[in-house]
């Protein structure tokens, strides 16, 4: 039946966020994931307030427990000084301010956690091993085509959500001109245990160290149990993927002793397996919605990761497209197709301010020279409230 059924192609985090949001509102959802199993590539993930807070709505903190960490700061790190250059504070107090916490966490435990909320809701069912194959509108709403091994099986459904990542089925159904750019960047990640390091670099905070065309992050994830570490270096390896093996030689070469401080390469050292990803991304979806079809996440947006708010969009972006869609009844077609309109026309200017704000970042940490002396001096005199303010059209977003 299509009374009320939305279906929903990605069980990511974007996905599952978007179904249980959905499903608060009293529609029956339907999550096609062509995966057997949910194994979310990737390891740590930041979550700053304006996607906590979502959350935490949803009912997501107890289900996380003590795997998310709550930093203390962020620690900014330039290598041309050789240590920290500011320390921006996100305890107790600035979670007070911006209403809810900065998380890190694992991914897998993050979508773990959204998984099982959304298999113990009645209204949501979760199809693993099936994937989206097409969608056809008609009077009556869509036809949703879903393959599942060599059977193919079509429903019927109020509307499809693509949620399917940066290299969506949903999207190339849409608008197949829309295309995923190279950036020229590619982003190295491994995890190592907290007891590699000494007790100096494993407190709770979030460390980003800038140099000369590389930067690199580390956070504790896993209950604070193990180091989550990203690298991003320059690079023409542009394969599609999240999880392709990284030789740890190539990522040694990069931070070498005349250009990195002995407490980064220390980090990059204790690594022993390197996964890597090229970063792409959807800039140019000028469209997020036609008829009762529309995008959410990096379906839409894949953005570059230095804002920290790749996942933060994508769980706003649900949180706006339910709201939408109730507020629209999403009864029939027409209210579904206007639904739809204004989540894209509301997200549309934040994601794309987001967007530009990572890119400038990104030219920001990778500054050499003079330019980056100039940068650190700016940071310093910026003082680490102000720095930290700076950030508050994006942590204290309510939507």
């Amino acid at each position: 039946m299509a009374a009320r059924t939305i279906f929903i192609a990605g069980a990511g985090i974007g996905g599952l966020t978007a179904a249980l949001a959905l499903a608060a509102k009293g529609f029956r959802v339907v999550v096609l994931e062509k995966a057997e199993r949910l194994e979310e590539a990737g390891a740590g993930i930041q979550l700053s307030p304006n996607a906590s807070r979502i959350l935490i709505d949803l009912g997501i903190k107890d289900r996380l427990g003590s795997r998310a960490v709550a930093p203390d700061a962020i620690s900014i790190m330039s290598a041309r000084a050789g240590g920290e250059i500011a320390r921006l504070p996100l305890g107790e107090a600035a979670a007070r301010e911006a209403g809810a916490p900065y998380w890190v966490v694992h991914r897998a435990d993050l979508q773990a956690a959204l998984a099982a909320a959304v298999n113990d809701h009645p209204d949501i069912d979760l199809r693993l091993g099936c994937q989206f194959e097409d969608a056809a509108a008609h009077a009556r709403g869509l036809t949703v085509v879903q393959r599942s091994g060599s059977a193919r099986h079509q429903e019927l459904a109020l509307a499809l959500i693509g949620a399917d990542g940066i290299w969506s089925s949903v999207r190339h159904h849409l608008f197949p001109g829309v295309q995923p750019k190279f950036s020229g960047l590619i982003a190295w990640r491994g995890t190592i245990e907290a007891t590699q390091l000494p007790r100096e670099y494993t407190s709770a905070r979030v460390q980003l160290w800038m140099g000369p065309g590389a930067h690199l992050v580390a956070y504790p994830i896993a209950g604070g149990r193990q180091i989550n570490i990203v690298a991003v270096l320059p690079g023409t390896w542009n394969r599609p993927g999240w999880s392709a093996p990284g030789d740890p030689l190539e990522v040694k070469a990069a931070f070498v002793p005349a250009r990195w401080p002995g407490p980064a390469r220390m980090m990059v050292g204790a690594v022993d397996v390197w996964r890597k990803w090229a970063l792409f991304t959807v800039d140019d979806c000028t469209q997020w919605s036609n008829g009762a079809m529309a995008l959410l996440g990096d379906a839409a947006h894949a953005m570059l990761p230095f804002a920290a708010q790749g996942a933060g969009m994508a769980i706003e972006d649900a949180a706006v497209l339910a709201q939408c869609i109730a507020g629209h009844r999403g009864e029939t077609t027409a209210q579904m197709t206007a639904a739809l309109k204004q989540y894209g026309k509301l997200r549309r200017p934040r994601v794309a301010r987001v967007q530009r704000a990572a890119r400038t970042q990104g030219r920001i940490y990778h500054l050499t020279g003079a330019a980056a002396l100039a940068r650190d001096l700016a940071i310093k005199a910026m003082g680490p409230q102000r720095a930290l303010a700076r950030q508050n059209w994006i942590y204290h977003w309510r939507g």
